[in-house]
């Protein structure tokens, strides 16, 4: 994160959750060059390891981003985690150097996680370990948008916008097909297209300004639930590029835990995933959608929810991080690694998501 210079010179922010997770956030002053950038983070963070709230030797260094390794590539740890949630050299802005940074994690690496089937074809010969950890569901948080109290509880930016609506939550750059959304919304002036999320690597001004999209901005995670629960479709318009390629999308089982049905544009592991079983509606242009959509809403929920639920139920984060922590231990890290309960120690991450695309 970086702050304006009159805000002062690089400092690491901290806080502890309440599942006592030590949360360290490098805060730096704008301006800085990748190198000095580096520089600032990598003596942060020996800092912090050198500090009161050290604790020993690491067990795990657990990378989510290559780029974390330009500043702690000289920790020594007893394993090192490449949790591969994106291909992020795929991204718009990447840094030229991501490629060569990733290849020598992929080296360094004990153990490789890929958060999507698509992924995980990528990497698996990249490394002998390789193991496929596609999204897990926080159901117990999402279904609340099922409940009726939730759906009574409307937010006021869209308590009065008409029904029915399609809704997205998440990140809104280029993987989203704006042209697309611009046509569903023109073909359907009647429907209110929900947007939720930040704006992030592309013009604010090539958003559609279509009359029934509503830009609503970023919500906390735990507000989600309110807007879920009185959208009738969750839409998923993702344009067909390099930066979709390799794509799983968390919201997909979110969208479902609340209880919402999904259509998605032909995304690889959203088609092989949920399209294969009938769980999501797959649709490539606005045509499709609409009848996708209007499909969808009419529907007979109960057994569809039935259905949803038992897949829904094979994927907790829970469930996956049971998985991991059992790799894990294969290749030596006791420990700490179960009692923090998620969270490797000495984790040493760059997340580049909002959260889950």
């Amino acid at each position: 994160m970086q702050l304006p210079p009159e805000q002062g010179l690089p400092r690491m922010e901290t806080r502890r959750t309440a599942q006592d997770v030590l949360v360290a956030t490098p805060l730096l002053p704008a301006g800085l060059d990748e190198a000095r950038r580096d520089s600032a983070q990598r003596i942060l963070l020996d800092e912090l390891l050198r500090g009161p709230e050290a604790n020993g030797p690491i067990s795990v260094t657990w990378y989510y981003t290559p780029m974390a390794l330009a500043f702690s590539g000289h920790l020594q740890s007893a394993v090192t985690v490449y949790d591969c949630m994106d291909e992020l050299s795929a991204f718009r802005g990447a840094s030229p150097g991501l490629q060569l940074l990733e290849r020598r994690l992929i080296q360094r690496a004990d153990v490789v996680f890929t958060g999507g089937r698509s992924l995980y074809e990528a990497k698996r010969n990249l490394h002998p370990r390789t193991h496929l950890f596609a999204s897990g569901v926080d159901a117990v948080h999402f279904a609340q948008a099922r409940t009726e109290i939730f759906h009574n509880a409307q937010p006021e930016d869209q308590r009065d916008l008409p029904y029915p609506r399609l809704g997205w939550f998440g990140v809104i750059d280029e993987r989203m097909d704006l042209d697309l959304l611009r046509e569903v919304a023109l073909r359907r002036p009647d429907w209110s297209v929900v947007m939720l999320g930040p704006v992030v690597k592309i013009d604010p001004a090539a958003l559609p300004r279509v009359p029934n999209v509503h830009w609503l901005g970023m919500k906390q995670h735990q507000h989600l639930p309110c807007y879920l629960a009185s959208w009738n479709v969750g839409f998923m318009p993702f344009a067909l590029n390099e930066s979709t390629r390799y794509i799983s999308p968390t919201k997909t089982p979110e969208y479902l835990a609340a209880g919402v049905p999904v259509v998605s544009t032909p995304v690889a592991d959203v088609v092989h995933d949920w399209g294969s079983e009938g769980l999501v509606a797959i649709a490539s242009d606005a045509d499709a959608v609409i009848v996708a959509a209007e499909a969808s809403m009419a529907r007979a929920r109960k057994p569809w929810l039935a259905q949803v639920d038992v897949r829904l139920a094979r994927i907790s984060w829970d469930g996956v991080w049971t998985g991991m922590a059992d790799i894990l231990r294969e290749t030596g890290a006791e420990g700490r690694v179960s009692r923090m309960g998620g969270q490797a120690s000495g984790q040493t991450s760059n997340s580049a998501s909002f959260p889950h695309v």
